[in-house]
């Protein structure tokens, strides 16, 4: 007898479903597995044999056969462990294979019956809605994950022998045996905002001074603007980065699950939140690997920057990253999307996050400064050239946070803006570009296009020759030149302005001034200015 029971999997990042079809035989007693396995799935063979022994329904003593469709898909993972015991129960005649019409069945076994989480559960119970399924069979730890979808039924189930007891009850009886797993949304996304409580030791009016900079990062929330901050240790480059999720407008229930999908197949869902409802924030150590940034391994996996997807990526003290894994964000800041290709396939991950830098002028910190700098002027243009040209010209803004003075950290907190005024301000902002770009996949101004940078940042003659003695005099590149108009875009944007005036461009070229600065378009010119300053260190000390 044959018997099919529809499961699901997901490859990387993608789901698809999975047939499992049972068939039992005369002859040799045996319990056989083919569909392109890997380990973890051969061995379901016996941790389903000894749960359904301790569940009162032992082998019979006939030739089994299990097959994982497609078979072309190499199969990972435990999610078959439940569907297999199912469909050897259907296909012994314990159960009717009627009862699992438009069913979808996910879960691992222990050996004494027990039906443990999984990951991916997210993805797979949305693509099986997709695909006209109504109803899922999972996990009791997964069932509120999958419940978020709100549009197919979702029966959470603690063991084998429950799911046995549910599927043998009459079709108007099973609500009452295990009631549906519902969740409140509206809810859940209410307890996901920023309260007080949660903001204490992470709002914007702990910070005193740096009011430059906290504009600078006003500006990057609204417009997705990715931004770089330079300056001393303990000017504030951390403490302001950290709280840059604080401003940012809420997730909507449409990110909320993408980004959820994303931490579902990393098994990073914390128990009893089945939903991410705050943007994700994440700072990896310089020491990562390129793996673990980008995603990937021997069973890949989303990376950092996946698991920043709709959030923010701080990576602090850039420059102490290896070249090589800061030039990997070279792509994914482009495409918005991680393309991994390895030997058992090519695998995408999204990548849509905000980039947030962090680092010291010098190896000491403390360049321009020369009565503490003690670097050697090699020693600078090293340190500075780790951030190679690539990188930097996909940063729109770069600010430089300077030492704050006594006065500014004696006069409270009392008199600093809070974070929830910021974000009004923001939201206001990012409304304003959703009306704008109504219809089309670009959501923030930092994705225009020079076709629509000329659509909607169009300059009166007074701001045009404005923009032309900024171009001439800051030596800007093309891709520069869009990146200043794309911030003072942004800028007006805050302001409720319809038109791009005069203060915006000069507001959005000094964000263009530090990199300028730092890393000049001329490496010469670069040098030379640092050769001259430590030289008048040299003759000051001398």
């Amino acid at each position: 007898m044959v018997s099919t029971v529809t499961s699901g999997a997901v490859k990387g990042i993608m789901p698809y479903l999975m047939q499992v079809e049972v068939d039992t035989a005369d002859g040799l007693p045996m319990f056989n597995m083919v569909g392109f396995m890997s380990s973890e799935v051969k061995e379901a063979a016996e941790r389903v044999r000894v749960a359904l022994k301790n569940a009162g329904y032992s082998l019979p003593p006939m030739r089994i056969t299990v097959n994982l469709s497609p078979a072309d898909i190499r199969k990972s993972g435990i999610a078959v462990d439940l569907p297999v015991a199912i469909g050897i129960l259907c296909a012994t005649g314990n159960l009717d294979e009627k009862n699992l019409r438009n069913t979808l069945v996910i879960g691992e076994l222990g050996l004494n019956g027990e039906v443990k989480a999984v990951n991916g559960v997210l993805p797979m119970v949305t693509h099986a809605w997709k695909c006209g399924y109504d109803t899922c069979i999972l996990p009791a730890d997964n069932a509120s994950e999958g419940a978020a979808i709100g549009k197919m039924k979702i029966v959470g189930v603690h063991s084998l022998l429950e799911v046995i007891m549910y599927l043998k009850s009459e079709k108007e009886e099973r609500d009452k045996v295990i009631p549906p797993t519902t969740i409140d949304l509206d809810a859940l996304f209410k307890d996901g905002e920023f309260s007080e409580d949660y903001l204490r030791g992470m709002d914007f009016a702990e910070i005193n001074g740096q009011s430059a900079v906290k504009r600078a990062v006003e500006v990057a929330a609204a417009g997705y603007h990715h931004i770089l901050l330079v300056g001393p240790p303990g000017s504030g480059k951390s403490m302001i980065a950290k709280r840059i999720p604080s401003i940012m407008p809420p997730l909507t229930l449409e990110e909320s699950l993408d980004v959820s999908a994303v931490y579902s197949v990393a098994g990073m869902l914390k128990k009893g939140e089945p939903l991410i409802v705050r943007r994700p924030f994440m700072s990896p150590h310089h020491s990562i690997t390129e793996a673990a940034l980008a995603g990937g391994g021997n069973r890949p996996s989303p990376g950092v920057i996946s698991l920043s997807h709709k959030g923010v990526m701080f990576l602090d003290e850039m420059a102490e990253f290896k070249r090589n894994t800061l030039n990997l964000l070279r792509q994914p800041l482009e495409d918005k999307e991680v393309h991994i290709a390895r030997s058992g396939g090519n695998f995408s991950y999204p990548a849509d996050m905000l980039l947030v830098g962090a680092m010291n002028p010098c190896p000491c910190g403390y360049y321009p400064n020369l009565n503490k700098c003690r670097c050697s002027e090699s020693e600078i243009t090293k340190y500075l050239s780790r951030i190679s040209g690539p990188i930097l010209d996909r940063i729109d803004i770069c600010i430089e946070a300077a030492k704050v003075d006594i006065t500014e950290l004696s006069h409270g907190s009392e008199c600093n803006e809070k974070s929830a005024d910021i974000r009004k301000r923001v939201c206001k902002a990012v409304e304003i570009q959703k009306k704008r770009f109504e219809g089309s996949k670009i959501r923030f101004n930092s994705e225009m296009s020079p076709v629509q940078i000329h659509k909607f940042c169009k300059l009166a003659p007074e701001q045009k020759r404005l923009m032309e003695r900024i171009f001439q005099s800051m030596d800007l590149s093309a891709r520069a030149y869009h990146k200043v108009l794309r911030v003072a875009r942004t800028i007006a944007d805050l302001e409720g302005s319809p038109n791009i005036e005069s203060r915006h461009l000069t507001e959005a070229a000094c964000y263009r001034m530090t990199d300028s600065k730092y890393w000049s378009k001329s490496g010469s010119t670069a040098e030379q200015n640092i050769a001259d300053k430590l030289s008048k260190r040299s003759i000051k000390a001398w």
